[in-house]
């Protein structure tokens, strides 16, 4: 069985799961949980409407990775209350954000510095220390959002740790594990400019969108 088959039936797992759940919540009239699942539910669509209507390949592992992240942090984190039932949660979480948005500030910027007509070269330390500070803001953002929704709606998207009622203790480890998960793929990414041998999961994920996508790399042969 081919690689890609696996990952889409694992992706027809996940959001049939979704499906079954937003039909139970409206049976049940929780229409809040309806309402956030089926959003959920769209967001994991999002990659292969990217890919449809943009034309714009993504891996297949990638777009696995993602929605579970998904599945993950709001259907399971929120939906379900894993947050509040397992205390570790959130920090794998933040991890895997860290990997995810650090692959993408690198795809980002490599493909600018790859592309002929916007005439960008950067080195491949700076390409790397981009992904790192895209991911560390897009993390430092969501935390806002987080003490946002606690402060103005009374939500509890913070999960205050025993013995720090304010939320800082929480925000300050999210932000770390987001900073290790980012910085283990800004050096992978390094390793990938720097060598480009398809070493690790990340330089073949590159690799081949690199390949899929020829448009934003017609310099690359």
């Amino acid at each position: 069985m081919q690689a890609p088959s696996v990952h889409r039936r694992l992706t027809f797992i996940f959001q049939s799961i979704l499906m079954i759940e937003i039909i139970v919540a409206i049976f049940q009239q929780q229409w809040l949980a309806a309402a956030i699942t089926t959003a959920i539910l769209f967001i994991t669509i999002a990659p292969f409407l990217i890919e449809r209507f943009l034309d714009v390949f993504i891996p297949s592992e990638f777009v696995l990775l993602t929605i579970m992240f998904v599945f993950g942090a709001l259907f399971l984190g929120e939906v379900q209350g894993f947050y509040t039932r397992f205390w570790w949660w959130d920090l794998v979480l933040h991890m895997t954000s860290g990997f995810l948005l650090g692959m993408i500030g690198f795809v980002l910027v490599y493909a600018l510095n790859e592309t002929e007509h916007i005439g960008i070269h950067m080195k491949p330390g700076f390409v790397s220390f981009f992904a790192f500070l895209f991911a560390i803001g897009i993390g430092v953002f969501w935390e806002i959002f987080e003490f946002t929704m606690d402060f103005f709606f009374g939500m509890n998207m913070q999960k205050p740790m025993l013995g720090d009622p304010s939320g800082l203790t929480d925000t300050m480890w999210d932000l770390i594990i987001d900073a290790v998960g980012a910085l283990i793929i800004s050096a992978l990414g390094y390793g990938y400019i720097k060598k480009a041998k398809n070493e690790s999961f990340l330089e073949r994920w590159i690799h081949t969108f690199i390949k899929r996508n020829p448009r934003f790399f017609k310099n690359i042969k």
